[in-house]
């Protein structure tokens, strides 16, 4: 079973990428380094509810 989640960017605070994850498995947040296009460079996002 799988979840969609939102990305934030940790600097601008600005949510700008959508993803799915296991429901089950990872149980801590997802974080992953992706490109910001507020910030114009890439940032570590974070899994937002």
């Amino acid at each position: 079973m799988r979840v969609k989640i939102t990305l934030e960017c940790t600097e601008c605070k600005q949510r700008n990428y959508s993803t799915m994850k296991n429901k089950d498995k990872p149980k801590e947040r997802l974080e992953l380094s992706k490109y910001c296009p507020f910030c114009r460079k890439h940032q570590l996002h974070k899994e937002t509810r």
